[in-house]
């Protein structure tokens, strides 16, 4: 295996762009010391992130302990990337029809009943670009 690579911090900035055009990512918790890690949808607006959910562990876990993480990755060729946000999380009451008309349409991946909606404010981001092969 090659060392031929190369690690690049991503801004603030080139963080939110890359999360505003990713759809999937995985949200841990903990509660008691106990982790856990799911995966969501989500999409990004005005700085925050927007997920639906229902009943069950994710949303008891959200609850009991608002402090979240989410990290979302992916790869194009000889780039990487991978983006954390940790936040805080609360429901939030409603989720505005415009998403549909704006092409930013929060659909999960399995067409179960998800009427929960939850807020992810960020507190600090971080990213990284990883280059390898032809793109470095």
């Amino acid at each position: 295996m090659s060392e031929d690579y190369r690690i690049v911090e991503l801004s603030t900035q080139e963080c939110w762009e890359i999360l505003d055009r990713e759809r999937f990512g995985r949200l841990a918790v903990a509660v008691n010391g106990d982790p856990d890690i799911f995966p969501i949808n989500f999409l990004v607006d005005d700085q925050k992130l927007l997920m639906r959910t229902a009943p069950g562990t994710k949303l008891t876990e959200l609850v009991i302990n608002s402090a979240v993480a989410v990290e979302a990755d992916g790869r194009d060729g000889d780039t990487a990337w991978s983006v954390v946000l940790k936040g805080v999380a609360r429901m939030v009451d409603s989720f505005s029809e415009t998403y549909a008309d704006d092409g930013k349409a929060l659909e999960t991946w399995l067409p179960s009943e998800k009427p929960i909606y939850v807020e992810i404010i960020a507190r600090s981001m971080s990213g990284r670009r990883f280059l390898r092969g032809s793109a470095v």
